[in-house]
């Protein structure tokens, strides 16, 4: 009876601890996506702030986007461990090529749009989803009053002329301010 309960307990103790070291290490993952995605949005944002300020229109900021910002994510991982990487995606993509969404990735940017629909939403909620050995880490994107002047309804003609010029099937134009413009995903795959 005695060895009973002590098996009993040994597998207890086994699982209880199994389950902190998995917790931890479901922590430990996490951290590192979200270091991945603020290396690529620290990138982006600051490139953008400074054409943006060059160029209130928002002209400039858009050339850079159109030319650069599928670099810069390329640059980003190609620092990142052969294990990671980091990319953007929307429901709305201006550029279907080089920002393709999956249907993981659908379903947690309509997860966010429903949570700012309730008014339960809050722009730091991350969002893991861990599928087999795929660990995915999502970070919102919101729309702000200034990502209005290339993605809102009522665009400068200049700008409406570049964006059909760059890109003939964009769907990223038309938001409101507060309404998530897209995600920011970290994929880490780890045996």
């Amino acid at each position: 009876m005695k060895l009973k309960i002590v098996l009993v307990t040994s597998l207890i103790t086994a699982s209880a601890m199994a389950t902190e070291s998995s917790t931890a290490q479901g922590l430990a993952v996490k951290q590192e996506g979200i270091k991945y995605i603020k290396m690529l949005g620290k990138a982006l944002k600051t490139e953008l702030k400074a054409h943006m300020k060059k160029d209130p229109t928002g002209l400039e900021a858009l050339t850079f986007c159109t030319g650069s910002a599928e670099r810069i994510t390329k640059e980003v991982n190609a620092k990142l461990p052969s294990y990671a990487k980091v990319r953007r995606t929307a429901l709305k993509v201006r550029n279907s090529s080089a920002n393709p969404s999956d249907m993981i990735d659908k379903k947690i940017m309509r997860a966010y749009e429903a949570a700012i629909e309730a008014k339960t939403f809050t722009p730091k909620d991350i969002k893991v989803l861990k599928e087999g050995d795929v660990t995915r880490v999502y970070k919102p994107l919101v729309i702000k009053a200034v990502c209005l002047k290339c993605h809102g309804s009522q665009l400068n003609p200049q700008i409406s002329t570049a964006l059909k010029s760059a890109y003939p099937e964009d769907k990223a134009v038309g938001f409101k301010e507060g309404e998530l413009r897209g995600v920011i995903v970290s994929e880490i795959t780890k045996h």
